[in-house]
Order: structure tokens, then sequence, then C-alpha cells
């Protein structure tokens, strides 16, 4: 018993020599795996930091219309595509964020069996840049007017500011507005029952990307402009041209899509 006691004994001072001997080396470790603790801890907690936008559509501005142009292109009429849409965006993640682009999709109402077809009616054509509204969107409301505030440009009849900058649990409301150029034949957003469906993508300052699906109404070029009477102008100012008032037949110019 008394050699074994001797025996333990030798092994624990010859444990603590050794850490005598090589205390640079223990204190080096230690500290470096201090440091892979914390980068490691480091990046699960920027990870848990994170925005997380969630997209809404709001009653009101939020529709799709097609009108013509006055124009035509190898006999066919040429139209031009207007989207708005009123928007609620909350920030239900960790840390804050800021909008920086909002693009919209959608599927043209193409006859199958092409090369276009395949792309544009299957897949997504895509608006990638907002147009700016020549002018407020509004709404009378009795013996008022309702001026619904911009997304990410100033109004022109309210002092209200344009918000894309969203910390956590906060929300912004806005219309954004898209027109498509000058189309032909069947390249304007697929219908079904009065609505089209919509896909929407906003990017944020920390590189994310937020995709959304939804359905809005399609509405002719009248109640379009009851809500902005320039609404499907932008293009045609920008252009020099004349834009005439006469709406778009959605059955009518799918039947002569070639």
């Amino acid at each position: 018993m008394q050699k074994l006691i001797n025996t333990s004994n030798e092994t624990i001072h010859g444990f603590f020599d050794l850490l005598n001997q090589n205390q640079g080396v223990l204190t080096l470790s230690l500290f470096v795996a201090t440091i892979l603790i914390g980068w490691i801890s480091g990046i699960f907690k920027a990870l848990r930091q994170r925005p997380r936008l969630l997209v809404k559509l709001i009653d009101g501005p939020t529709f799709c219309c097609t009108f013509l142009t006055g124009r035509k292109h190898k006999n066919f009429d040429t139209h031009r595509t207007g989207i708005a849409l009123y928007l609620n965006i909350s920030n239900l993640g960790s840390a804050p964020t800021s909008i920086t682009s909002i693009e919209v999709g959608y599927h043209w109402h193409l006859r199958p069996l092409s090369m276009v077809w395949l792309k544009f009616r299957i897949g997504w054509f895509w608006i990638k840049h907002q147009s700016i509204s020549l002018d407020d969107f509004q709404a009378d409301i009795g013996d008022s007017v309702k001026i619904f505030p911009f997304l990410t440009q100033r109004n022109r009849l309210s002092p209200s500011e344009s918000k894309t900058y969203l910390r956590i649990g906060e929300s912004t409301n806005g219309v954004v507005y898209f027109e498509q150029e000058e189309s032909w034949g069947g390249c304007f957003p697929h219908h079904h029952k009065g609505k089209t469906k919509i896909k929407l993508l906003i990017k944020d300052t920390s590189g994310k990307k937020y995709y959304s699906i939804h359905k809005i109404p399609i509405i002719n070029l009248e109640e379009a402009k009851k809500y902005n009477p320039r609404f499907g102008e932008t293009l045609a100012e920008i252009h020099g041209e004349f834009l005439t008032t006469r709406e778009i037949e959605i059955k009518e110019a799918s039947e002569r899509t070639p």
C-alpha cells in the first residue's frame, strides 16, 4: 500500500513539474482557446442578430392596369402596363436594416410552346426598377382627399417623409409604382378571374433578399386614374410621347396574340 501511495505522489509531482516546465505553452494554448471560443460565439451572435422583413399588401392603390398607347407594331396594338402596390413592411428580425431596392415580377399572357412562353409565362418577367410617379396616389373620402404616402419617393401634396430604415420591431407603409415599357401581343400580366399573380423581391443593406407572392386586382385605366390622374404617363413623359386615354381590353389583346 505504501508503495502505491509513493507511486501516486511521484505521479502527481511529475504532473506538476510538467505543468511548470510547460507553463508558457499552456498559457498560449489557453489564450488561443479563449480567442477561438470568442470568435465562434461572435459568429453565432451575428447569425442570431439578423433582420427579417415581412411584406403585406394593403387595400387601396394596389392594382395592375394595362392600357393601349394608340400606336401599332406589325399591325398589333401596342400597350403599356402599370402596377401600383401599397406595401406594409415590418422588421421582425433582431437587427435593424434599410430597404435598398424593390422589384416586381409577373407572368406574361402568352400562348404556349415557345421560348418566350417558357421564359416569361412559366418563368417571371421582372421590372427591376421603380418608376417615378408624376402625381400622388389619392382617394376621395367624403369631402376630404386621402393622400397615400410613397415608400421611396416624396409626395407632392403631403409633407410625409419616406421611411426605408427599419429598427427592430418597426414597420413602414408606402406606395411603390412600376411601368413596363411599350409592348405588344401577350406581353402583359397573365390574368385569371380579374386578378394577376405578382412576385415581389425586396433587398436590404445586409444583402438579404425577401421574396413574396401576391394576387392583385386588374382594373381599367379610368379606374386607375381615380387613384392617380397621371397613372401610366411616366414613360410616355420620359419618351416625349402623346399618351391616349383609351384603355385596353385584355381579352381582345390576347386573341390577337400570335
